[in-house]
């Protein structure tokens, strides 16, 4: 595969058989990101789980504190008593099975997050073959299936992201966007790095964070140091 010009700069800039440290990880991702648009930064950690295993699952949601960069859409399914609650917390779109007959009758899909009561799951339980794909579907383990949406929806807008294994157990996370700078971008990668740790499974044996590389939409990989998180 031929690589643009940019690119192959970029890689002269990197040492591709260190691993850095953080702070030096983010200012080189954002230094290398040179596309005419923003580019978003994510994170991809790989751990030493198998995700076969239902003990060794990896899941969970957390809230950088300096956002996604990203205008996030909010889903929302609860009953008529909370509507008013959802739109005050900014929630984009509310309802119950006029938002179902929508999705399933017009394949309607302009939203990046969805939000349901527990009570209301019966009725959104009819779009698992459709939101789970997507990874849409609400989870409790993520806090998108709550009684408190409001919370839910301000958290989404504020910059919650979910995380969560892959087949190949590496977690992909978006951290931000290149304009944030270094320091945000730290801050946003160590709460997530902190979260991964904490979730750590019982069951997980040996080296839990095997790898993890920082990269921008159109920037390489580089691989970042995780001692500091001690796992």
């Amino acid at each position: 595969m031929k690589h643009g010009k940019k690119y192959v700069d970029s890689l002269k800039a990197v040492d591709t058989s260190k691993s850095y440290e953080p702070t030096e990880a983010l200012d080189l991702v954002c230094k290398n990101a040179k596309a005419k648009f923003d580019e978003t930064i994510e994170a991809h950690i790989r751990l030493g789980v198998d995700s076969r295993h239902a003990d060794q699952q990896v899941r969970g949601a957390v809230v950088l504190p300096n956002g996604t960069g990203k205008k996030v859409r909010v889903c929302v399914f609860c009953k008529e008593n909370k509507y008013e609650d959802a739109k005050a917390a900014g929630a984009d779109y509310v309802g119950g099975q006029d938002l179902v007959d929508k999705i399933m009758k017009e394949n309607w899909m302009d939203f990046d997050v969805v939000v349901a009561s527990p009570d209301m799951m019966g009725l959104v339980g009819r779009l698992g073959k459709v939101l789970g794909p997507r990874g849409l579907m609400p989870n409790p383990k993520a806090g998108t299936v709550t009684p408190d949406v409001a919370k839910a929806v301000s958290e989404a807008k504020a910059g919650k992201i979910e995380y969560r294994l892959d087949k190949t157990n590496i977690i992909h996370c978006p951290i931000g966007k290149a304009s944030f700078g270094t320091a945000k971008l730290e801050e946003n990668f160590t709460t997530l790095m902190e979260a991964i740790v904490k979730a750590k499974p019982a069951a997980a044996k040996g080296t839990y964070l095997k790898s993890c590389t920082v990269a921008s939409t159109m920037g390489i990989g580089i691989s970042v140091a995780t001692t500091k998180f001690g796992a």
